[in-house]
């Protein structure tokens, strides 16, 4: 169960808790999902993976799997690389990706040959017959080894295992830690993990005449970057047009998920014919578009006596599996937050991304923010052990102060607003520290239990800027410097609303929530009456689709620039019908009327009929009809210093948030579980209470399965260990506990309505809180958590190590 607490709504409809208008199709099961879809003549895929690390393709025979009746062609690399181009990539173009592996594989799962097949039975069980003979090569599945000499070399085109090196710094580091009255440091590993939305990624690609293509997928934002796949298909970008089909779950996992599509539409072009493919749960597992972050740390921080932060050094080695396709993006996420809430200055980051024969890595819920949130949470709460100080007070000390703000960070970008003590501060009158620290006393010493106390804050940036994707490099291929968002809102002859979204949405960021509730607030109309749609990329104003909390942020200040548009064209045609002067009208709960004359006013449909069909009734010179478009464009953004000594504004739209877990540990069995927690957010101005709240739960749920349960684990010889739920250990309800969730609103100065991104939040901090609860425990054991996740054996085996040192 979830307690909300709020502030009072400012506006009518925005802040109010609604119901998602999303959710009536859904909750009867017709949302219609990429594995609906059936055409005519439709084919199935199904994939041949790769049961090595690393290896040379000798040869692929697929004599006997052709024999199988229903089989109708078998594609491998080698087709790919004769009639495609690579694959749309963010990385160094030294490392190259097509859908299926070209000469030689690179991890296990990589796909190796497609079987396309009048089902997806008869395609299964031809890959079965297909024959591959691979000449195995070294492998090297740890970063740190990857980098020595002589290490079996991923991509001899590239000349390195290492895909990106590079040192940055921003203040005095050196004086900051030769200054400071105490260093803490540590060794740190983040594991790999990644988004397991409910519905695998999966398209459906149909050709049709004159040469057009037609894919249905669930790829989120695909028209931002459809021309890139018809690039890689070799077909002009307008005989491509991409369908928006429901995302059935992301989490980032199907931010950029292009390979899927990408080879559908192959199938498709070679076949002739509609073809489905759709991952199963064993192909998404080992080779989703790509797994999340994987690093490695060697960290530490400087203080004073006062336990006033000083410094940060981290030296990050990353790896990144056996492709690039995203570039460095998810170390522009830390970066956009590098000295997270505190107002410290100098600040040094070594990172090396590091190739490895696993699988790619790519976005997830935080997009590499999280990882390094919970690195510099883990050194505060360290220190503040080794000061005596609580995690309350140290955090306190150091946080950026109200009066502050916009505040530039080290490294260029600027936080918009907020009130950091008013968050911890409403987190600690939720859970009575106090009782709490006095029950961990009493139950330790009457009941022998162990259960400790974690608190930790994070920010929460939201809104990137396209900069974000090439800032940390000094010659990007592709500089973007756009990422905006289109709306078009249609006001129909009876008054009714029509909204027609320009980019895949259809996921957990309830769009059509925010839009209507948008609308509602500009007219006066209920929500529940809009009527929205979706835009296929031939159709498609500019958009850049979800991801980094953007969505809510960007698809409010584009359905509002529409609405102003509509408004002016409104007012218009009543000051012309009422003849009164247009700044003498305002619109008021779907009515245009004289200010201060209600009884003098004209309805939206009266208005709407005469822009339809009364033109003598209107303006001279305005054109019938009530539909505008607006294109939103990313509210405030800077581009990089030329040597990158200030990496610009990416990311100014900055949350908060504080989380307090209390937990028991057993120290015998490792077994954990929570007695209580509270999490309170800033979010800026809450458009919808609930589907925050939704935002907040989840990703807190996630974060705790990338800290207690979730593994992605392959053995040291590259053997991918996680192919089944049965393995890789998602977190139920019986793991999750009941958040109890507060906000705090400090609106944006920035953004329309002060709105903030809040998707991630949750599972930017609660690896933190529950590593630190851990570690308070078991303190008398010397419990420090330094792995995630972190599992019941590493807490028994801390505990037996200390019982036998005595």
């Amino acid at each position: 169960m979830t307690t909300v607490e709020n502030e009072k709504p400012q506006y009518k409809y925005i802040g109010a808790d609604r119901k998602r208008v999303e959710d009536p199709r859904l909750l009867v099961g017709r949302g219609g999902y990429i594995a609906d879809l059936k055409l005519p003549g439709l084919l199935h895929a199904a994939i041949l993976r790769s049961p090595v690390p690393h290896a040379t393709i000798r040869s692929i025979d697929a004599t006997e799997a052709l024999k199988l009746p229903g089989v109708v062609a078998v594609v491998t690399g080698e087709d790919c690389k004769a009639h495609m181009n690579p694959c749309m990539n963010f990385g160094p173009s030294s490392i190259p990706q097509f859908p299926l592996a070209v000469d030689k594989v690179r991890y296990v799962g990589e796909a190796v040959a497609a079987v396309i097949a009048e089902s997806r039975y008869i395609a299964e069980d031809a890959v079965e017959l297909l024959e591959v003979e691979f000449d195995d090569l070294p492998a090297v599945t740890n970063p740190v080894a990857a980098m020595e000499p002589g290490a079996a070399l991923l991509h001899e085109g590239h000349g390195s295992n290492i895909g990106y090196e590079r040192t940055f710094e921003f203040g005095e580091v050196a004086e900051a830690f030769s200054g400071a009255d105490l260093v803490v440091e540590d060794t740190l590993h983040w594991g790999r993990s990644a988004g397991m939305p409910m519905e695998t990624s999966g398209a459906v690609a149909r050709p049709g005449l004159n040469g057009v293509l037609e894919i249905f997928c669930n790829s989120l934002n695909f028209s931002y970057f459809s021309f890139l796949i018809a690039g890689a298909l070799k077909l002009p970008s307008n005989r491509l047009t991409m369908n928006p089909v429901p995302a059935g779950g992301s989490f980032g996992s199907k931010f950029t998920a292009h390979k899927v599509p990408t080879l559908a539409g192959f199938l498709a072009l070679r076949t002739g014919r509609p073809v489905s493919y759709v991952e199963d749960r064993l192909d998404h597992l080992m080779n989703s578009d790509h797994h999340a972050s994987d690093r490695y740390y060697d960290a530490k921080m400087g203080f004073t006596s006062e336990g006033i932060i000083t410094g940060l050094d981290v030296d990050v080695v990353d790896d990144y599996g056996a492709y690039m396709q995203f570039g460095v993006g998810t170390h522009g996420n830390a970066f956009s937050q590098i000295v997270g809430p505190y107002g410290f200055r100098n600040v040094k980051y070594h990172l090396r991304a590091v190739l490895t024969n696993k699988c790619q890595q790519g976005a997830y819920r935080g997009f590499g923010s999280e990882v390094h949130n919970w690195v510099l949470e883990r050194l505060i709460d360290k220190a503040a052990a080794e000061l005596g100080l609580a995690p309350e007070e140290i955090r306190r000390r150091n946080f950026i102060q109200n009066d502050q703000f916009p505040y530039k960070i080290p490294g260029g970008n600027v936080y918009d607003s907020g009130n950091y003590p008013a968050v911890l501060d409403k987190a600690l009158g939720m859970i009575d520290l106090e009782h709490w620290r006095k029950e961990q006393k009493r139950l330790r010493e009457e009941e022998g239990r162990y259960i400790g106390i974690g608190l930790a804050t994070t920010q929460e940036r939201s809104v990137f800027s396209a900069t974000e994707f090439w800032a940390l490099n000094d010659n990007p291929d592709f500089p973007l410097t756009s990422s905006p968002e289109s709306a078009t809102v249609t006001i129909d002859p009876t008054g009714q609303f029509q909204l027609l979204l320009h980019c895949q949405s259809m996921w957990g960021n309830s769009p059509e929530t925010v839009g209507t509730t948008v609308l509602a607030e500009e007219f006066g109309i209920e929500p529940e009456t809009v009527n929205v749609s979706y835009a296929d990329t031939a159709r498609a104003l500019p958009g850049t689709g979800p991801g980094g909390s953007r969505y809510t942020v960007m698809l409010a200040g584009a359905v509002r620039g529409a609405s102003r548009k509509l408004q002016r064209k409104l007012v218009d045609i009543a000051a012309h019908t009422l003849e009164v002067a247009p700044e003498d009208l305002e619109l008021v709960d779907a009515r245009v009327q004289v200010t201060g004359a209600p009884e003098k006013s004209l309805s939206l449909a009266e208005l709407a009929s005469t822009a339809y069909f009364f033109a003598l009734n209107m303006p001279p010179g305005m054109e019938s009809g009530l539909e505008e478009s607006f294109t939103y464009d990313h509210p405030y953004t800077t581009l990089p210093a030329a040597d990158r000594s200030d990496l610009g504004v990416f990311y100014p739209i900055m949350g908060h948030a504080c989380h307090i877990a209390v937990m028991e540990v057993d120290p015998d069995t490792g077994r954990t579980s929570f007695l209580d927690y509270v999490a309170v957010h800033d979010a800026g101005t809450m458009v919808n209470p609930k589907s925050l709240g939704g935002h907040v739960t989840g990703g807190a749920a996630q974060g705790l399965g990338s800290t207690l349960y979730e593994e992605l684990a392959y053995d040291d010889e590259g053997q991918f260990k996680s192919s089944t739920f049965l393995d890789y250990l998602v977190p139920t309800a019986n793991e999750v506990p009941p958040f109890r969730l507060g906000h705090v609103e400090t609106p944006s100065p920035f953004t329309e309505y002060g709105i903030k991104g809040g998707g991630e939040g949750g599972r930017m901090v609660t690896p933190s809180v529950v590593s630190a609860a851990i570690d308070d425990a078991l303190r008398e054991y010397g419990m420090r958590v330094r792995e995630l996740p972190v599992k019941p054996a590493d807490i028994v085996a801390t505990v037996q190590a200390s019982i036998a040192r005595g």
